[in-house]
């Protein structure tokens, strides 16, 4: 209970502060526990970093991956993976992962990090080759810095509105440039 407990806390903070706001102290104070025993669940930042991932990306890709489930066509598909994911980005479990992504960490954790992204960009793959892209894969790579790209705009609060970014990447998606 306390590890989920301080899992809730460190989501918070990120959600709330970024990566800087992810402290042993705030975590300790959140919780209520001293800071001491917040090193007797986690040994660093990193770590906290890492369960984070492991507990909510497999959540949020499964969200994905039911939105392209329910779709019938492989645009559909691109359509929802693009939209599921922008849908996402007010959800404090995004927000931490978004968060956790920006700030620095051991080569460990990035390489979790790294393995979860090719596991939701893999699921778009087939999709794309179904819409006759000769490398889906590397498509699917660049559709993912789409998403990426209308994320952090929506993050930063940008002057359109995150359905006016979510409505651009939809159509970046399936349309490209061509508009």
């Amino acid at each position: 209970m306390q590890r989920g407990a301080l899992l809730d806390a460190a989501r918070a903070l990120l959600s709330e502060g970024g990566t800087e706001a992810l402290t042993f102290p705030a975590l300790a104070a959140r919780t209520g526990l001293a800071r001491s025993s917040v090193y007797e669940y986690f040994r660093s930042r990193a770590a906290v970093v890492e369960e984070l991932c492991a507990v909510d990306f497999p959540v949020w890709a499964a969200e994905v991956e039911a939105a392209m489930e329910r779709a019938d066509t492989p645009a559909a598909k691109v359509e929802a993976y693009v939209r599921q994911q922008l849908a996402l980005v007010g959800d404090r479990r995004h927000r931490a992962v978004v968060a956790i992504s920006a700030g620095e960490l051991d080569a460990g954790a990035r390489e979790k990090i790294r393995a979860a992204h090719g596991g939701l960009i893999a699921m778009v793959v087939e999709a794309l080759g179904q819409l006759g892209h000769e490398q889906p894969r590397l498509a699917a790579v660049l559709l993912q810095g789409v998403v990426d790209a209308a994320v952090r705009r929506i993050e930063l609060g940008a002057a359109e509105d995150p359905q006016e970014i979510t409505e651009a990447a939809v159509a970046m998606a399936l349309r490209g440039v061509s508009g």
